[in-house]
């Protein structure tokens, strides 16, 4: 899957109601109900922590991005515009960022939200004893690499408090994607007092917290799988939020969050695959095509998947439309590591997948062609290979699907498919005990930089020694950071090469979520990245 910043989990459940009473029934959601402010609502998985320093699952970054905010937020559009801060300013250079912060931004227990507590969250997200499965966002801030790795001390990162409503922030690089990155909840602020006050117990339970956003948390305590979301009185935009109160419930079993919603107890819940076409068609059905791959990864150290004919082969012998028509019911085919209708370029204004173009499609012919040239370098008339996935019920079937295609289409082929717990999986992969293996990935911001270097690539920086990917990956990072177009060329280049040429990687498809939502629920918003729902500009008519 991927380290993770804002992690994405698929679940299976099996129905067991009769389609037409469900469709009935769920059409008539909340139809004929009494206005109300209040929102019940479902999520997958429990709150890990609410330590902006710690999180590392969609729930909890869900939470957070409902209770707090940082110096940008999404906007209706899902574009980031200024939050915490009413302006910015930046150096000719474009490295240095000064953020004049709101003065009328309090937390939830009436102390001012200051530079300092930025300063004070920042660093310990940086922190390396504080393990933060998000320190690796830092690279982009002024020796913040260097602290990660433990090299250079932690009051040496890019940020300063210059006075108590101006933060600087230095970069080791420009970047064009800054205000999206700093949208994210690794970059919050964490009120100063509470935190040394609390120390370890900071973000353990709901009450363990203040809160600078549209609501506040309330009833976690650390393990419970409810809790409830309430209008924040300090919150500077409070006017925005239409809302009294959300209650959370967490569903673990789909078939669960399909029955509640049928019955009224919930007025949003997420579906599976396994749903996806028996509520298609109905009007409370709705989905959307988001950045996260699902993509192939192979292991350069085994001798086998090492040949780069054979990890062409396998590359262009999957059936993707196939794939995503007969087994996930939701998404888009993928012909590139870098996701479609997600990044719009600054050199062109189109979107990069368009400039870019399709890399890798379905081509058996080719396929059978680039097999054959591998096993001719590896000696050998037949091969048996191994899939390793997760063994969620979607991953798995996943993993049939592939496991049959590549069959089919690879003469000579034996595959097996090893199926295993998630945490293993992630185990394997980082050891080197796979053939190949498929996966999801998320990305954390919208730049192609991400999936070129993040992107669900394991081992990449330790296996893959291209060295005019790594120049092509450098220059657009340093050089060509302030040069639109040749920065465009250099990442182009660079995923041709690591896709297309080598493929180090094959992409397969971009993940659609889909869900359930009551008639009444006007301006519910789903994140950029399609796993996180936001609930400050809803309305319940």
């Amino acid at each position: 899957m991927r380290r993770l910043r804002r992690k994405k989990w698929i679940f299976s459940g099996v129905m067991t109601a009769a389609a037409a009473l469900v469709l009935a029934a769920c059409s008539n959601n909340g139809s004929n109900a009494a206005p109300t402010k209040t929102m019940n609502t479902s999520v997958t998985n429990e709150i890990s922590t609410l330590d902006s320093s710690k999180y590392g699952d969609t729930t909890s970054s869900e939470v957070l991005q409902n209770s707090m905010e940082g110096l940008y937020r999404f906007n209706k559009k899902n574009q980031p515009e200024l939050a915490g801060a009413t302006k910015v300013e930046r150096s000719k250079d474009q490295k240095i960022y000064t953020f004049t912060l709101r003065n009328n931004a309090k937390w939830s227990n009436g102390d001012p939200v200051t530079a300092q507590d930025y300063v004070t969250a920042w660093r310990r997200t940086v922190d390396p004893k504080n393990s933060s499965l998000d320190a690796d966002s830092y690279a982009i801030i002024k020796n913040g690499e260097a602290i990660s790795q433990g090299k250079a001390p932690v009051n040496s990162l890019g940020i300063k408090a210059l006075g108590k409503y101006k933060v600087q922030v230095t970069l080791a690089n420009p970047i064009p994607y800054l205000p999206q990155i700093l949208e994210g909840a690794q970059f919050y602020p964490q009120n100063s007092k509470l935190v040394k006050k609390l120390g370890s117990k900071y973000g353990t339970s709901s009450k363990n917290l203040v809160y600078n956003g549209p609501f506040t948390v309330s009833g976690w305590t650390g393990s419970n799988l409810k809790w409830t979301y309430k209008k924040n009185p300090t919150y500077w935009n409070k006017k925005i939020v239409d809302l009294n109160k959300v209650n959370v419930q967490v569903v673990q079993t789909p078939s669960t969050g399909v029955n509640l919603f049928r019955s009224g107890e919930l007025d949003y819940t997420t579906l599976t695959s396994d749903f996806v076409k028996q509520y298609q068609n109905n009007s409370s059905y709705h989905t959307k095509v988001t950045p996260t791959n699902g993509y192939l990864s192979f292991n350069l150290k085994r001798k086998s998947t090492g040949n780069v004919h054979i990890r062409r082969a396998i590359s262009r012998a999957i059936n993707k439309q196939q794939l995503v028509k007969t087994v996930l019911h939701q998404g888009k085919v993928s012909n590139g590591i870098v996701a479609a209708n997600f990044i719009t370029d600054q050199a062109t204004g189109n979107d990069y997948r368009k400039d870019a173009g399709d890399l890798v499609t379905y081509n058996a012919k080719e396929a059978k062609k680039e097999w054959q040239l591998g096993l001719k370098q590896l000696g050998k008339n037949k091969l048996t290979l191994e899939l390793l996935t997760s063994d969620i019920d979607d991953a798995k079937r996943v993993g049939e699907f592939i496991q049959s295609n590549l069959m089919k289409n690879l003469p000579g082929l034996t595959l097996r498919v090893r199926s295993i717990p998630l945490k293993s999986r992630l185990s394997n992969t980082t050891n080197h005990n796979y053939d190949f293996v498929y996966g999801t990935w998320q990305p954390s911001y919208e730049d192609p930089i991400d999936f070129l270097t993040v992107g669900g690539l394991f081992n990449l920086a330790p296996d893959y020694h291209n060295a005019n990917f790594w120049k092509q990956i450098d220059l657009a990072r340093s050089t060509y950071a302030t040069d639109p177009q040749k920065r465009l060329n250099a990442l182009v280049n660079a995923e041709k090469q690591l896709i297309q040429k080598d493929a180090f990687a094959a992409p397969l498809f971009q993940q659609g979520t889909s869900y359930l939502l009551n008639k009444r629920v006007k301006g519910f918003q789903l994140s950029p990245y399609g796993n996180v729902a936001y609930y400050w500009n809803v309305k319940m008519k």
